[in-house]
């Protein structure tokens, strides 16, 4: 099914919803609410689509007059407008085709992202910090705040790995494309010989899930406390602040030591095992769903390289998408903008497409 018969059949669910909602038994009722959301988006959707019809009346005429008026001036004008015309046709165009995407209600919420050191060793290790960095001044740009959760540095200032909690409006959203394996080429400061040398770090992002969604049985957890090995000074190591909650049925592992209170500590290592559970049930069920649902741009796997920095050449490519920007320096200063956004294009793009084959 193309674009306009989607739209046409938008135009006749509306006008059945519209008749439905008339339905004075519905007032006040779970089904109304439910129908009231859908009438809202699909008027929005159905205006659009008037309004492109409009134009592209007024674009028709246009073209009429340029082919048979021979005053240069007149000439002039009518290609100007004419322009103007086919500039706001593509606008309404893209805004169509997100409207024809349904939303996805994760996108809305908090992140919590994990940044693993892979290949590489130490200087795996300090790409992971690098990393960390260049989402910390992306959050800031974008409003968000991070609240770290989980970390282990090493003695050169890089990270074993590091767990951070997104918190803001739209957080997974921007966040989401940063799953998968993250590869580095440069001179590692390691490297007494000037070699480039590869090395790599894993990220993995999750929808922050609330506690209604997943409800976790006390029973099935058990809760260790420890000593922090990480840094906080002499209050780290005389109190047993750290927590590891082992999720006995599935044998997931979260530990948490970032925070000064047990009770603080406890708290973030639940979300983190309640995401992670979330995310486990999510991939069981996406087993049973077609190979290109699986293949979606905003659900790239822990294994699958997704991007490269390249150092010497000041460049940076998705692999995804085939994007490469000669801008590593404005990119790991947090300008992550070009490649977000071209990644949520990309996204779109597929989902429409999912859309119109069914």
């Amino acid at each position: 099914m193309g674009i306009l018969e989607r739209l046409a059949e938008a135009e006749e669910e509306l006008r059945a919803l519209e008749a439905e909602l008339g339905n004075t038994a519905l007032a006040g009722t779970r089904r109304y609410a439910e129908l009231s959301q859908r009438y809202a988006r699909l008027r929005e959707l159905v205006d659009h689509y008037t309004r492109l019809k409009a134009l592209e009346r007024e674009m028709a005429e246009a073209e009429e007059m340029l082919a048979t008026e021979a005053d240069p001036e007149l000439r002039e004008l009518i290609a100007e407008e004419l322009r103007e015309y086919r500039e706001r046709h593509e606008r309404l165009q893209e805004e169509i085709q997100a409207l024809l995407v349904p939303e996805d209600a994760r996108d809305l919420r908090n992140a919590i992202v994990e940044i693993r050191a892979g290949a590489g060793g130490e200087e795996s290790a300090l790409f992971a910090a690098d990393l960390f960095r260049m989402y910390q001044k992306y959050a800031e740009r974008k409003g968000l705040k991070i609240d770290v959760m989980d970390s282990h540095p090493t003695p050169l200032l890089g990270f074993k790995s590091i767990i951070f909690a997104v918190e803001g409006r739209g957080a997974y959203g921007l966040f989401k494309f940063e799953s998968g394996v993250h590869r580095v080429q440069r001179v590692p400061v390691t490297e007494a010989s000037g070699r480039i040398h590869t090395s790599t770090a894993s990220v993995a992002v999750l929808p922050e899930t609330e506690e209604v969604e997943l409800e976790i049985d006390e029973e099935e957890l058990e809760i260790e406390t420890f000593r922090s090995s990480g840094p906080g000074g002499q209050h780290a190591n005389r109190t047993e602040s750290a927590v590891r909650i082992t999720h006995k049925p599935t044998g997931l592992v979260v530990t948490c030591q970032d925070a000064r209170s047990q009770h603080k500590n406890k708290e973030k290592a639940l979300k983190i095992l309640r995401a992670r559970l979330k995310e486990r049930l999510e991939e069981e069920k996406a087993e049973e769903l077609t190979s290109e649902r699986r293949s979606q741009i905003g659900r790239a796997m822990r294994s699958e390289k997704v991007r490269t920095y390249n150092f010497p050449q000041n460049r940076v490519t998705d692999h995804r998408i085939d994007l490469t920007l000669y801008q590593l320096e404005e990119i790991l200063a947090g300008d992550l903008d070009p490649l977000v956004s071209a990644l949520a294009k990309a996204e779109r793009e597929e989902r429409l497409a999912a859309v119109l084959a069914r």
